[in-house]
């Protein structure tokens, strides 16, 4: 269906080489796009790209610490100019720290804000010319359910998650113009390393998410692909500033 084919197109996946990212990044891969892997972790990364590549698809990863203003902008720049144009950017990079509101110390705080929050906003400014010079591109921004609910030991966490779906709607008003659309995804409980450690540090975890999903299970990364495929397609063009729940039903249950 061409309406879904992204043959042609580049794609830059933060955090792309794990988990949500990398579920995003297969499924853009199967859709014919070419897909950067940007991560900290070179050993993983191109372990990411080599199955990518397995998928037929053109993949390259470039190493980036997206808490570096300077290197989130270089990212956007060297991916540019490798493949020549940008058309689909995925801000999916993010980490998370679960204390309760009071024992965050102001330097936690900031590495929260700075990886999940601001690199988005950094790299999306970067993108943004290349978009336009192409004739339109595709942001996709990943929230949380905690952009939407409370949790007593994810503050910080949560304010980022908020902020980068507020960030994609007022970024999504001023970029219509340009035939760039931006949209969040919300992934509810995902079994990733990330999720991993939730459930470790919160007793019962495993129980209360299981019981509250209508479709009975923690969602896989592979969920993602279908998600990233519409929202950086063709398909999606007349979708912008909305949030979508990737959660199993999670978001509709009292």
């Amino acid at each position: 269906m061409t309406m879904f084919d992204l043959t042609g197109r580049v794609a830059v996946v933060t955090g792309g080489n794990g988990g949500i990212g990398l579920g995003m990044a297969r499924g853009l891969a199967q859709a014919g796009a070419t897909v950067v892997v940007a991560a900290r972790n070179a050993a993983k990364s191109a372990k990411a790209v080599a199955e990518l590549q397995a998928l037929g698809a053109t993949a390259a990863a470039i190493e980036v610490d997206v808490r570096d203003d300077a290197a989130c902008s270089r990212l956007i720049e060297d991916a540019a100019g490798r493949f020549g144009r940008l058309d689909i950017l995925v801000n999916n990079a993010g980490t998370n720290l679960r204390k309760q509101p009071q024992e965050y110390t102001v330097a936690e705080w900031r590495e929260l804000i700075d990886t999940n929050l601001t690199s988005a906003f950094v790299c999306s400014n970067a993108a943004y010319p290349h978009m336009k010079k192409g004739g339109g591109g595709k942001i996709i921004n990943i929230g949380s359910m905690m952009s939407i609910f409370g949790a007593s030991f994810s503050g910080p966490y949560a304010a980022t998650k908020g902020g980068i779906v507020q960030m994609a709607r007022a970024m999504a008003c001023a970029w219509a113009k340009d035939n760039i659309q931006v949209n969040s995804v919300l992934p509810g409980w995902i079994d990733t390393e990330l999720t991993q450690g939730a459930r470790r540090d919160v007793q019962g975890l495993q129980e209360r998410v299981v019981a509250r999903t209508p479709a009975g299970r923690w969602g896989l990364p592979a969920d993602f692909a279908g998600i990233a495929v519409f929202l950086a397609s063709p398909a999606s063009d007349f979708v912008t500033g909305t949030a979508i729940p990737v959660d199993g039903g999670y978001s509709i249950q009292a």
